[in-house]
């Protein structure tokens, strides 16, 4: 089998990476798996390397983020033919451009998460568990969760599209060599993720972890993943169970362009750690491709603001959030370059660098702005609460004047999560869940980027905007090959 490399030779790569030495411990298939995790030393040293592996180039180290983004309609290009251009342009086929990386990283991480939990289970199942043993089995099933929750947004269709439509696949054990695991429906998938929160709530610390998973994390995603649902209720009640802990704080808007120079802040709920020479990928970065080429040396510069975001923020000239943008490559005078992931404005940080920047998963900003739509769509609105939770967010924009009752709208709540969340990798799956018409700014230069891969418009009904199972995994694995995306 050349490709079982999704999730058993990829894994086993890892290992002998210089730079990942302290993750050696023995996947499944290397080893008996019991043998593999036999106390809690070598579970937490598995929880650190699987919080490190999420860092990954290929995962929410950039690719990921860069994804959201780049296919959403608040980035634009300056040319093609740079890194990542194919997510903008919607370049995929099973053999080109097919977005491998994701569906190889994810289940990379997807198998270290079930050897954890898999070993965790058997030492509790013997008598040997403990209190420590099972807070880490919990964090490795909500890790477990989000993976599956970005794969199956990468890969199926939106689950209030089709539920019934094929997803991923379920792994939920170390796999044997021979495995040859078929898709499970979106609707599968999305009762997977959430019984993984809900077995692993009770376990988890309420007490804020930097650069791990605690119960808010659970939660937080919880509301998210509702959100996907269309299931408002619940969303909303996971949403204020984070807001209403007194766990975390929103920034005051003269905090908010410092917080990108710092780590683990009051907003953050799950932030994943990078830091130099430990997943630092330096001019491959997250902030350097979105860093104005000639700022610094090895900057990129790949991909900026669309004109559409920037006339979003031009509504308010004072909005807090501009200062958190700069000049991009395509003039003095077009702040189109975001410097969340360089340090912010500084261009440095706690850590003095400007790549090794940790990336924010799920801030508390979001929380508000889920509930916010939550309760505007509830079966009976609340539009108090939905006024009132986007008026906390919307304050970063001191000129606006404040959503009421009578005035709040859902593209007053979806404009001010892409002013808030530019850059973080949300606005394209908001805009698929929403069914919402993807207009591309290609003529914002002259001469205009020319695309052939897909109109200037697009949504959801569009076949690539799902991506294809890659033409190796096909070949490697015959129980897909009949699953295969339909267009591809």
């Amino acid at each position: 089998m050349k490709k079982i490399t999704i999730i058993l030779t990829v894994l086993g790569l890892m290992l002998i990476t210089s730079c990942e030495e302290f993750l050696d411990v023995k996947p499944s298939n290397y080893a008996a798996s019991e043998t593999s995790i036999t106390n809690a030393a070598d579970a937490e040293v598995a929880i650190n390397g699987l919080m490190r592996k999420m860092t990954s180039s290929l995962y929410y180290g950039r690719n990921f983020v860069i994804y959201g983004d780049a296919k959403g309609g608040d980035f634009a290009v300056r040319s093609q033919g740079r890194g990542l251009d194919y997510y903008y342009s919607f370049n995929h086929s099973a053999s080109s451009g097919s977005g491998s990386g994701f569906w190889e990283q994810i289940y990379n991480c997807i198998l270290q998460a079930n050897n954890l939990i898999k070993n965790i289970q058997k030492m509790e199942d013997d008598g040997n568990g403990s209190d420590v043993l099972s807070e880490f089995k919990a964090q490795a099933m909500t890790a477990r969760a989000l993976m599956y929750f970005d794969l199956v947004r990468l890969y199926g269709k939106c689950y209030n599209m089709d539920k019934t439509s094929l997803g991923v696949p379920l792994v939920l054990e170390p796999l044997d060599a021979s495995a040859q695991p078929v898709r499970a429906t979106v609707e599968a998938v999305y009762t997977q993720i959430l019984k993984d929160l809900d077995d692993a709530a009770p376990y988890l610390s309420e007490d804020k972890l930097e650069g791990f998973i605690n119960y808010y994390t659970n939660k937080a995603l919880k509301a998210r993943v509702y959100l996907f649902m269309d299931n408002f209720t619940a969303s909303l009640a996971a949403a204020e169970e984070v807001i209403n802990s007194g766990e975390y704080s929103l920034y005051a808007n003269d905090e908010w362009v410092d917080s990108w120079s710092g780590e683990f802040g009051s907003e953050s709920i799950f932030e994943l750690a990078i830091y130099p020479a430990e997943g630092d990928l330096e001019t491959g970065s997250l902030g350097y491709y979105l860093l104005r080429l000639y700022k610094v040396t090895g900057a990129s510069g790949w991909f900026m603001a669309s004109d559409y975001w920037i006339n979003r923020m031009s509504e308010d000239p004072t909005d807090i959030r501009w200062g958190i943008m700069d000049y991009d490559e395509s003039s003095d005078t077009r702040f189109g370059s975001s410097l969340k992931y360089v340090g912010g404005p500084a261009m440095a940080g706690d850590k003095g660098s400007r790549s090794a920047v940790n990336v924010k998963v799920i801030r508390l900003s979001e929380m508000y702005l889920i509930a916010a739509e939550a309760a505007l769509k509830l079966p009976t609105p609340d539009l108090e609460k939905a006024a009132g939770y986007l008026n906390e967010i919307r304050k970063r924009s001191p000129g606006l004047e404040p959503a009421t009752e009578a005035t709040v709208t859902i593209d007053m709540i979806i404009d001010e999560k892409s002013k808030e969340f530019f850059a973080e990798g949300l606005r394209y799956f908001d805009m698929l869940r929403l069914n919402r018409t993807i207009e591309f700014n290609d003529e914002f230069i002259t001469p205009a980027v020319v695309i052939t891969h897909r109109e200037k418009t697009l949504d959801r009904t569009f076949y690539k905007t799902i991506l294809p199972i890659s033409q190796n995994e096909l070949d490697a694995n015959p129980a897909i090959q009949s699953q295969q995306n339909p267009g591809y």
